[in-house]
């Protein structure tokens, strides 16, 4: 029998048949060990993704994970939080995301593939006389905070700080299984603290000198009464955090994906026209998010079950993605999938659809080019086995993950 525990070693280590399960007979689930209901089924996530009964202000999940704790402890996280794009309905989101998005449409990303492309082909500079490396620490957890950063237009020797500050605020929004959360909801607010005074700075400076970046676009329009200096402020942080964490998790994933099929790897090596589907299939086969959440406005019936008004709803992208009424033969990572047909829902649905999914996938794109074009050989090192991320439900990803060429 399986076990329904999502947090349990051993479905944290490999949750799909437990998604199985769950798909297969109990698609709506009330888990007591996370305190919410866990949706599986591709039809349903796709009909929750849209249903305006389901909110994206999880204000409420951060505070029931601190109940009995005092909330000035994360009174400046939260505020920044209830500001950012994600956490907005209706028309508040459609308004500070149409604002927040001009430096993201596919024409203005397609212009800055040369810096991506620079950067990854820096990285891979620095370790390719040493015959190996630790994708982790020396590609997947350096390309995309350099690579947002210079869309950002961050200058190059802060770079570091805003990693440092990301770090703590992503565990806060999806915490480590057991942590102690007051003292990671200190970590987070204190972080928070340190970023906006930052971003404050920057703005400021900005403000005067524009540039071509993103944040000169999110100022302009700021100005013009488009969103107030709070949410200027709170959402070029939701896009400097969010555009790295994922991204780091998904790099090193959909390698891992590559290299463990070898003759998916020598399908990509003979023609690499096949890189777009590649990518689509990593974020399909095993995405860095597996799980989106909502807060429930009202009652709502779904498969014979009631979801009460309030209630912490999961929305399970990773299970819907190996859904097989929607993908043949799904647990097959196949890179010549037929990804127009069978949309994946790696980057989630609908208007809250990631922002930087084509930034991600750019990313994506040209880091996977670099290391083929620049290690032939390229595979996983024998002797240091990759370490799985086994500590959260929210970020699938890797520790490490070493490879030789």
């Amino acid at each position: 029998m399986t076990d329904l525990n999502p947090v349990s070693p051993e479905n944290i280590r490999d949750p799909y048949p437990l998604y199985k399960e769950l798909r297969d007979n109990h698609p709506v689930h009330w888990s007591e060990v996370v305190h919410a209901w866990i949706i599986t089924r591709y039809d349903d996530v796709v009909a929750c993704f849209r249903d305006p009964r389901l909110s994206t202000n999880r204000l409420n999940f951060y505070s029931f994970q601190l109940q009995g704790s005092d909330p000035a402890i994360a009174e400046d996280v939260l505020g920044v939080l209830s500001k950012q794009m994600a956490m907005k309905d209706g028309i508040d989101h459609l308004r500070v995301r149409r604002h927040a998005s001009q430096g993201f449409s596919p024409q203005a990303l397609d212009a800055w593939r040369p810096s991506i492309r620079r950067i990854m082909t820096m990285l891979v500079d620095r370790v390719h006389a040493e015959g190996r490396m630790d994708v982790v620490s020396h590609i997947s957890y350096q390309l995309p905070p350099l690579v947002i950063a210079d869309l950002m237009g961050v200058p190059p020797e802060d770079r570091g700080l805003f990693q440092s500050w990301a770090k703590p605020i992503a565990q806060f929004s999806s915490p480590t299984v057991g942590v102690d959360m007051v003292e990671v909801t200190k970590q987070a607010n204190r972080a928070m603290q340190e970023f906006k005074a930052y971003l404050f700075k920057i703005v400021e400076e900005r403000r005067h000198h524009p540039g071509q970046d993103v944040l000169s676009q999110m100022i302009h329009f700021q100005e013009g009464g488009g969103m107030s200096m709070d949410e200027l402020l709170s959402n070029a942080n939701l896009i400097l955090t969010a555009g790295h964490v994922t991204v780091t998790d998904q790099l090193t994933t959909g390698l891992h994906n590559l290299l463990s099929h070898p003759d998916q790897l020598q399908k990509l090596r003979e023609d690499r026209s096949l890189i777009k589907s590649a990518v689509e299939e990593m974020l399909r086969y095993s995405p860095a998010l597996p799980f989106s959440v909502r807060i429930a406005k009202q009652d709502i019936q779904l498969h014979g079950k009631t979801i009460p008004k309030d209630s912490v709803v999961f929305l399970g992208s990773a299970s819907a993605n190996r859904d097989p009424k929607v993908f043949p033969d799904p647990d097959r990572f196949d890179i010549t999938r037929d990804h127009i047909h069978q949309k994946h829902l790696g980057f989630g649905f609908g208007a809250h659809h990631c922002l930087g999914a084509g930034l991600a996938r750019r990313e994506l794109e040209i880091a996977l080019e670099v290391m083929l074009d620049r290690m032939p050989g390229l595979r996983l090192d024998e002797d240091s086995p990759p370490r799985l991320k086994l500590d959260t439900l929210f970020f699938r990803g890797f520790n490490s993950m070493h490879v030789r060429w």
